[in-house]
């Protein structure tokens, strides 16, 4: 049989197909699969939330408004010796407030506060159920300082966490995609190998309906007996199902690929393959030494390290001292006079002026003493996870080495069963050939012939098993090196 040539097409079209090739199905993949989009979305969060952190050094500006706020509740009230007393009060509040906050470089913050609100008070009192009312406007500015001491930069360590999650991320997104291109290279292939041995199929059912025919002449004319016509017959039947049976599994190969490449599943695709077989030199040394410079696992169990030593900083600040330094300067204004709205405002700023200003320090501490413990397992707990994580890096490297001798092992052996099969393809095709003609001479019985063709059949699909094996051991080694043997160049950009 003829190598399968630069199409594989089928006959019956019932719409128009998409013809695909390999390299326009990657391309498809990489930005239509469902693996390419959801590790997208989990790469886009990682980046967004390290854009979150980034943001917590700037500044930030906060509005809370009133809008209003409403009390009314009993509320008791101490007397000098005698019991308390239980008043009705209730508050409707009109106003908000306004934070600007810059924060420090040291993880401290500066505040800059307004406060602005209009009250409406009221007070029912219990003995005579009287009521007192009162309308009031409060005015406050000041600034505030905060700042963690005997710590860590808290902002600092959770933007560098962020950040190497983030870099991680992008690590194995683009690791993502070295195997989406793998997958559908696998997934091209067979589909071609599906179609391949469809077209076997179809060629062994001429070749049976072409048998069949020449044995019922031969049995018409007295030259065959009964017997080798029903082989023919069986042959015939057998040839039929077996291209059913490929047709289906045309049909299913398809469809999974579709699946996997992310194309709609009632579009109606074709692929365009050439078998081209070029031996490519692949130096043993270079494939380790490339591997191990450029597989992203390496990086990503080299972030994993980096992520748990932070982890285990976390877990000893968990029992050391800390402390804070508060401090605030503000000045509050209040005004009780008639008037309106705005004229109560600005009487309050006046009043604000007149009262002295409220201001403080506090420095606190917090000493640990005693914990049975707590601290101290908790350390030994991430140093340990610390530890599993170093002997993953370096059994990572080991992996690599393995997994880089064996792929290109099956590479020179894929291409020397490639070329023995080749061969053995060749001479096969040439021998059915001759016990066709022997066949149709008489010289051969219908059996033999089936056998004949049976036999072809196998080794037209141990031939393009061979080609398959090799064109996949190729790209998994491209794919665990992550370098181009043909162009002697990496795929990582750097």
């Amino acid at each position: 049989m003829p190598l399968l040539g630069a199409l594989v097409s089928l006959t019956g079209y019932a719409q128009q197909k998409t013809l695909l090739t390999i390299e326009q199905a990657i391309d498809i993949a990489l930005h239509e699969s469902y693996t390419v989009q959801s590790n997208d979305e989990a790469r886009n969060a990682m980046r967004y939330e390290y854009l979150y952190y980034k943001a917590q050094f700037k500044p930030r500006l906060d509005l809370n408004l009133y809008a209003p706020s409403w009390d009314e509740q009993v509320a008791a009230v101490a007397q000098t010796d005698d019991l308390p007393v239980y008043n009705s009060t209730s508050a409707i509040r009109l106003g908000g407030d306004l934070r600007f906050t810059y924060v420090l470089p040291t993880g401290g913050n500066l505040a800059l506060v307004g406060n602005l609100y209009h009250e409406n008070l009221r007070t029912t009192f219990e003995q005579d159920y009287s009521t007192l009312r009162r309308k009031q406007a409060y005015s406050q500015f000041g600034l505030t300082f905060d700042q963690p001491v005997f710590t860590k930069n808290r902002l600092r360590e959770n933007l560098r966490v962020a950040q190497y999650q983030y870099e991680r991320s992008e690590l194995y997104f683009t690791r993502t995609q070295m195997d989406i291109v793998y997958n559908v290279t696998k997934g091209f292939y067979e589909v071609y190998k599906a179609a391949y041995e469809k077209q076997i199929n179809e060629e062994m059912l001429l070749n049976a309906q072409e048998a069949l025919r020449i044995a019922r002449l031969k049995f018409e004319t007295g030259n065959i007996p009964e017997g080798d016509l029903l082989v023919t017959e069986i042959n015939a039947l057998q040839s039929d199902v077996n291209l059913s049976e490929s047709s289906g599994r045309y049909e299913l190969q398809k469809d999974e690929f579709k699946l996997l490449v992310g194309i709609d599943m009632n579009e109606e695709i074709d692929i365009v393959a050439e078998m081209d077989f070029e031996t490519v030199a692949i130096d043993l040394q270079t494939a380790i030494r490339q591997a191990l410079e450029n597989r992203l696992e390496v990086k990503e169990n080299e972030y994993d390290v980096k992520l748990q030593q932070i982890e285990i900083d976390r877990a000893k600040r968990e029992r050391e001292i800390k402390g804070n330094i508060h401090a605030y300067y503000d000045f509050t204004g209040l005004s009780t006079q008639q008037g309106s709205v705005t004229n109560m405002f600005i009487s309050s700023f006046d009043n604000f002026m007149m009262r002295p200003p409220n201001r403080g320090v506090t420095f606190t501490l917090s000493i640990p003493i005693l914990d049975w413990g707590r601290g101290r397992n908790i350390v030994r707990s991430q140093t340990v996870r610390l530890k599993e994580k170093q002997l993953k890096l370096e059994n990572t490297n080991d992996m690599i080495i393995k997994e880089i001798r064996e792929i290109v092992r099956t590479v020179y052996e894929a291409e020397k069963r490639f070329r023995i099969n080749q061969r053995n393809r060749d001479n096969a095709t040439n021998s059915y050939r001759i016990s066709r003609l022997r066949f149709e001479n008489g010289d051969l019985s219908g059996q033999e012939l089936a056998t004949e063709q049976e036999r072809l059949s196998q080794v037209q699909l141990a031939f393009i098993d061979a080609y398959i094996t090799y064109q996949l051991a190729l790209a998994d080694l491209k794919r665990r090196t992550m370098w181009d043997f043909e162009n002697n160049r990496s795929y990582l950009i750097k």
